[in-house]
């Protein structure tokens, strides 16, 4: 009788922290530089160990490659992420051009999700871009905005991943942030979304101001936070926001130098 007591006992202790650890969520968005670090020098086992590193269960990478350019050794970077940190990934493209001269490969490039979450859904969702492929081009939908459903604790949780325009004219972003909040808004009320991303803008940038009306910016109004450049940085343009019934623990920015912008890491309690 004793020890069925004690097994009993040590089992509703253990309950309570069990179900914490699993409403509990740790995320990154990471603008990887196709694999570029600071030293300009292109390899993909460094972005793999910054995500190890980070002990994370969910990424958003901005910038990655799949049979792009001699730049990234025309490698499908999501396929060789996924099999260095074991985790599950989505693609999302921008880009898929024909393939170059000499090549059988679609050219590639765009947002990516890991995740070692269970993926419940996929959606790559298409906001306002200028083509960098055809700068002549108007600004006009285009892919590139990604949305993976993936279950914590058996619950959903939406996460979405951008990249927004990098030119000084705001307009365009600000085109982009109201089509992303027309696409968040569909998912209803309560629920539960992350929004990782490199915003391209400061956190005072009026185009953005719509975004964190929305979620919350998981740095907070706190100094620091700073993302790019990743050597020196002096800029806090990389973004985690979450919306719906979650709570931000704590946030970190590593100083790692494997692309040009360093990687935000939160964690989140889902409520």
């Amino acid at each position: 009788m004793t020890a069925v007591l004690a097994l009993l006992a040590a089992t509703l202790l253990a309950t309570p922290a069990a179900a914490d650890s699993a409403r509990v969520l740790r995320v990154m968005t990471y603008n990887m530089h196709t694999g570029i670090g600071t030293d300009g020098r292109a390899d993909l086992g460094r972005i793999a160990e910054v995500i190890r590193d980070a002990d994370v269960d969910v990424v958003g990478l901005q910038e990655v490659d799949v049979h792009w350019s001699d730049r990234s050794a025309y490698a499908d970077q999501v396929a060789e992420l996924a099999r260095m940190t074991g985790m599950s990934a989505y693609f999302a493209p921008i880009y898929d051009l024909d393939p170059e001269p000499g090549r059988q490969e679609r050219r590639r490039y765009g947002v990516a999700v890991l995740s070692d979450h269970p993926i419940l859904s996929v959606t790559n969702h298409e906001i306002t871009r200028w083509s960098t492929v055809d700068p002549d081009g108007d600004p006009e939908p285009a892919p590139g905005f990604a949305e993976v459903v993936v279950s914590v604790g058996g619950k959903p949780v939406h996460v979405y991943n951008t990249h927004l325009d990098y030119r000084p004219d705001p307009s365009v972003r600000q085109q982009q942030v109201t089509d992303t909040l027309e696409i968040l808004r569909q998912d209803g009320p309560g629920a539960r979304q992350v929004l990782l991303g490199d915003f391209n803008a400061e956190p005072a940038a009026p185009e953005l101001a719509p975004l964190f009306a929305h979620g919350r910016d998981a740095w907070g109004t706190r100094d620091g936070g700073l993302t790019f450049p990743a050597d020196d940085p002096v800029k806090r343009i990389d973004y985690v926001t979450v919306a719906g019934p979650m709570r931000v623990l704590n946030t970190s920015v590593p100083a790692v130098t494997a692309s040009d912008h360093r990687p935000v890491v939160a964690t989140v309690q889902l409520r």
